[in-house]
């Protein structure tokens, strides 16, 4: 699906690693999980209006894909990553 498919596969690996890691957006520091949920929204709502020359199934697939792949390859994570998600530490 592309460089932006696989883009995004990589930032939800990391994000069910460190949920609560700063991503910097626009220079603002953003909570990677906070993201991660904005990211999905933003386009599945765009992908589901057409609007634009982007093809956000491609992102949405690409994080469907980091998710999965991370979890089949490790599948102690899925529990890492919600003992994390119980215990914020921004960081």
């Amino acid at each position: 699906l592309g460089a932006s498919g696989a883009v995004s596969a990589v930032l939800f690996a990391f994000i069910l690693v460190k949920p609560w890691s700063l991503i910097f957006v626009f220079f603002l520091p953003v909570p990677a999980i906070l993201y991660g949920v904005f990211f999905v929204g933003y386009s599945y709502w765009m992908d589901r209006h057409g609007r634009g020359n982007t093809n956000h199934s491609a992102h949405l697939s690409g994080a469907i894909y980091g998710v999965l792949f991370i979890l089949l390859m490790e599948p102690q994570i899925a529990g890492h990553f919600l003992q994390q998600l119980m215990s914020p530490s921004f960081g």
